[in-house]
Formats: structure tokens, C-alpha cells, sequence
């Protein structure tokens, strides 16, 4: 039986074309980006800038404008501590959502210990926040907010260009997670007019350990602070020899997602589709979870009632999925994105998100639906001795 991965929220398997466009700079082209006295460093300088020049075509943003990083996380770290540490004196108010990734809850929670008073909106049923309710947080004292354009678990897609908008009348910057979704969607910064953008090579068929930040007029517009420092490496604003391997693969990953990612999307959505249906035939009581009508193609959030997800995890035989964010996953805490959205302790702990790639096949989504419906039936068979232990346990602290 061939296993089935179906986890691409948490990483996907980075492409062919990809790993093949990155060998040279692992084996022969393997100078310093930063040696400007040779050609070994000059190849692999040329090699960054073009990798540079991809992802900016992809986002629609200047190639100056683009910061290589070590991952999403520590964009959103340099865009966060970055812009409150460049921010005029009495500036000390951040505002985000309520169902933000870790990486910038985490971030906000480490700026309210340090002095800044932090706002969190609340979303509605499908975990859209309200441009209006947001602006209303917003005060004379408020540097940035941050609001994500994909939800990592549930795949809603925020109204982040009207946030902008408001935000940028109140003279307030605006960065957004975009993880989830470039790669995957049309992501263009022009038409979000926002400040900064995070993103990650390996949930777009790039390798592990590379990321970007959008800079809006790039180093030298004075929004960021660095946070890390040494060589003066990307402009000045992330310091530290660039890893010339990833942005190559990077920037290919992107020139992929360029040509192909409108009819990839399409055929990737439509395979959500027909798991939703085929799950649907099987159990009929599931729910899905999210905006249905506004969310990533290769998403979907489904509520199994009566069948704990991790037992129907242990019970699958061979699909990859999650209960939530892989990033937040060796925490014993329920999903804080689920429980946003009004979901109950027992709803959000009978919640499977699967994430498909444009390497899914209908044959896997096919055996993978199949899968899961006998193992939530064969859980639910078994409920009364395993319910009663895990959805009555003491909500955990923090």
C-alpha cells in the first residue's frame, strides 16, 4: 500500500526541476556570494540576484525590494521587531488577528512583554476578520498591523488589500504572512499595497531552510530595524552568508509557480473537490470548516463528529495529514485557530486538515478518501472508551 501525503500546509516535497537547478551550487559553483575578489564569489553573487529576480517577478515587487531570509519565521521576526525598533518615539501599539500562524503570535506576545501594548481581532465562523473591526484597534500610538493572507489550518483568505488601505490612511504599517499562499495563488504586492510580506521556499516546492521578505522600497525606506547583525548582508537588513543552494532553488520554485500556477490551482481545487464529496458520500454528518467560497485550492479543513483526529491519524493507513499547524504540533494545546472560529473542544479535536500538491493524483485523493472514512468509522466504533478520556481531559494552560 503506498503512502499518501496530503500534509503540503506543513512542507511540500520540493520539485524535480528544483533540486536539479540547485546541484551546481552544491558541488561546483560554490563560492561566497559576499567574495567580490574572484569568480567564485561572482558566479554565485550572479546566481543570488537572479534567484532575487524570480521571486520578485512572481510577487510583483522590484528585485531591491526582496530580503533573503533563513525561513518565514524570521521575516515575520525582522518585519515585526524590525518595524517597532525603526518606529518614532511613542510609537508602541502592534494590532493582528486572532488567528495568525505561531510565528507572529509568538512575536507579539514577546513585544507585549517588552513595553508594547498589543490588540488581537477576533474573526468570524469562517475566519474572516473585519477590515472595520480591525480599524477601530487602531490607534495614534499604532506602528504596524499584521494580518495573514492564508490561514494555515483552514485556508481562508484574508481581505488584506482593504486592510491595507484603511491602515495606510491612519499612517500605519502593514506586513502579511503569506506562506500559505505564494506559490499557490496570485500574490501581488502592488494589488495588496502592503509594507512587508513574508514567505517560505518549502511550501511552494522549494528546499527547507531559505525564506524572503518584501521590503516596499526596499532597505533604504527606513521601515526596519535589523535584527541580525554581522556582515551587512542583504542591503544591511539580514546579515549572514547567503545560502546560495536555497535561493537558486527558490527562485525556480517561482519561475514554476509564474507559468504554471493558474491551471495548477484549477486542477488542484477541483481534487480538494471530489475528497470533500467522496468523504461526504461516506459521512454525511462532516463538516468543513473555513470560508468556502474565499480560501486556498489545496485546502481543506473537515470536523469528523464522534471521531478523535489523532486516533483517526493513528487509524489511517498511510495518508499524511495534520490537526493542525506542524509548526505548533509538540504542543498539547487544541488548535487557537479553530477554537477563533467557534469551534467546541470536542469539534476542534475531531478536526483533519488535509493539503494537496500539484503531485496529487484522483487515484491517491480516491484511496485517501476511502482511508479516512474507514478509519473515522472504525474510531467511532470505538468511541465511548477513548471519548470520554480525551474531550473531558482539563483544558491545558497557555
Amino acid at each position: 500500500m503506498e503512502p499518501i501525503y496530503l500534509d503540503n500546509h506543513a512542507t511540500t516535497k520540493p520539485d524535480p526541476r528544483v533540486v536539479e537547478s540547485m546541484l551546481p551550487y552544491l558541488v561546483d559553483i560554490y563560492g561566497n556570494a559576499s567574495s567580490r575578489q574572484h569568480e567564485y564569489g561572482w558566479k554565485a553573487e550572479a546566481a543570488v540576484e537572479w534567484g532575487r529576480g524570480q521571486l520578485a517577478s512572481l510577487l510583483g515587487a522590484r528585485a531591491g525590494e526582496i530580503v533573503f531570509t533563513g525561513g518565514a519565521t524570521e521575516s515575520i521576526n525582522l518585519s515585526l521587531k524590525g518595524a517597532c525598533a525603526a518606529a518614532p518615539r511613542g510609537k508602541r501599539h502592534v494590532v493582528s488577528v486572532a488567528t495568525e500562524h505561531r510565528a507572529v503570535l509568538d512575536v507579539m506576545d514577546e513585544l507585549s512583554r517588552a513595553g508594547y501594548v498589543v490588540s488581537i481581532a477576533p474573526v468570524d465562523h469562517s475566519g474572516l476578520v473585519s477590515p472595520e473591526v480591525l480599524e477601530d484597534l487602531i490607534t495614534d500610538e499604532t506602528v504596524l498591523v499584521s494580518v495573514m493572507l492564508a490561514n494555515n489550518e483552514i485556508g481562508t483568505l484574508g481581505p488584506v488589500a482593504d486592510i491595507a488601505a484603511r491602515c495606510h490612511r491612519r499612517g500605519v504599517l502593514v506586513h502579511t504572512d503569506a506562506t500559505q499562499a505564494v506559490g499557490h495563488i496570485l500574490v501581488n504586492v502592488e494589488h495588496l499595497g502592503v509594507d512587508l510580506l513574508s514567505c517560505s521556499a518549502h511550501k511552494m516546492y522549494g528546499p527547507k531552510g531559505v525564506g524572503a521578505l518584501y521590503v516596499r522600497g526596499g532597505s533604504g525606506a527606513g521601515l526596519l530595524r535589523p535584527q541580525m547583525h554581522g556582515g551587512g548582508q542583504e542591503r544591511g537588513l539580514r546579515s549572514g552568508t547567503p545560502n546560495v543552494p536555497g535561493i537558486v532553488g527558490f527562485g525556480r520554485a517561482a519561475q514554476i509557480a509564474r507559468e504554471e500556477m493558474e491551471m495548477e490551482s484549477v486542477r488542484v481545487g477541483g481534487m480538494r473537490d471530489l475528497l470533500v464529496e467522496r468523504l461526504r458520500e461516506a459521512l454525511p454528518d462532516i463538516t468543513e470548516n473555513g470560508c468556502l467560497d474565499r480560501r486556498l485550492p489545496h485546502n481543506a479543513s473537515i470536523t469528523f463528529h464522534g471521531a478523535l483526529a489523532d486516533a483517526v491519524m493513528m487509524a489511517m493507513k498511510g495518508v499524511a495529514v495534520s490537526s493542525g499547524s506542524a509548526c505548533s504540533s509538540n504542543l498539547a494545546l487544541p488548535s487557537h485557530v479553530l477554537q477563533a472560529i467557534g469551534l467546541d473542544r470536542e469539534a476542534v479535536l475531531s478536526t483533519v486538515r488535509f493539503g494537496l500538491s500539484r503531485f496529487t493524483t484522483a487515484d491517491e485523493i480516491a484511496a485517501a478518501a476511502d482511508r479516512t472514512a474507514a478509519a473515522v468509522i472504525e474510531v467511532r466504533s470505538k468511541r465511548p472508551v477513548r471519548w470520554r478520556s480525551a474531550v473531558n481531559e482539563e483544558q491545558p494552560k497557555g
